[in-house]
């Protein structure tokens, strides 16, 4: 399959749908919002934005099937599966706050193959075809050249439903306050892999993450040069549900950081 011609056409797709979002936006009543757990928000914009994906991803590949946030009535297929953030940062959204984003990702069999994260507020499209780099807006991109972890700038995101090691969270969180530059929050994890990319942030962790969070972002960091695990170095960051980015440089400094703590 070539994954270079059809990443162009997802690309086209992600705009298309992340128009609709930014043009919701400006008659959006916070009140239609629905709490589908504690502190997990959706909105209809969300749900017509996952079945107007749906709905082209389809036409584009037939054969493939989805794992989607909003769609639990789709599955998965054998080789070839869609993976669907239709609104990465539903809270920022209904807040109104400048940072979200739609989040597409093709996978064969266990292995992210495409993604394309796109941001309809600043107008930036990020997006990656396996071993054809990575881009934004066409033009190529690469993780930062930060060398230490004292000089780098941080993206987390906060535990918002599982509490599980929150107090490990806030504790790791402590020392990276003391060994580095800075940390950052944008609430959308697809944005901070974006950043991560191409070369804003130095580094990006997070833990009880989803596929739909993760699996573009994931490819575009690695086609970007970075570094891309989970928190003891292995390979299950899409269903593992927790992930460590960065150059090489910074990822190796922050596994040995985070490791004392997870």
């Amino acid at each position: 399959m070539e994954f270079k011609k059809l990443v162009n056409k997802v690309v086209d797709l992600s705009r298309e749908v992340g128009n609709y979002i930014l043009n919701e936006r400006k008659s959006f009543d916070p009140a239609k919002t629905e709490e589908k757990s504690f502190n997990n928000l959706v909105s209809y914009v969300d749900k017509t934005a996952e079945q107007k994906f749906i709905k082209g991803l389809q036409y584009l590949l037939p054969e493939a099937g989805f794992i989607a946030e909003e769609s639990e009535d789709v599955y998965r297929k054998e080789t070839y599966n869609w993976v669907i953030d239709p609104l990465d940062g539903t809270t920022n959204f209904i807040f109104d706050l400048p940072f979200y984003c739609t989040s597409v990702a093709l996978m064969e069999n266990d292995k992210v193959v495409l993604g394309v994260i796109f941001d309809p507020v600043h107008n930036e499209c990020f997006y990656a075809a396996i071993g054809e780099g990575a881009f934004l807006n066409g033009i190529s991109i690469k993780v930062s050249e930060t060398k230490k972890l004292i000089r780098s700038l941080v993206a987390t995101g906060f535990p918002y439903d599982d509490f599980n090691r929150v107090q490990e969270y806030i504790l790791f969180l402590g020392t990276l306050t003391q060994k580095t530059k800075g940390i950052r929050r944008l609430g959308s994890a697809a944005l901070d892999l974006a950043y991560v990319a191409c070369g804003r942030f130095d580094t990006f962790y997070e833990y009880g993450l989803n596929p739909w969070d993760v699996a573009a972002g994931s490819l575009i960091v690695q086609e970007a040069g970075g570094h891309v695990s989970d928190f003891k170095n292995g390979n299950d960051f899409i269903f593992g549900e927790e992930i460590l980015t960065g150059n090489y440089n910074i990822h190796r400094e922050m596994l040995e950081e985070i490791q004392a703590y997870f």
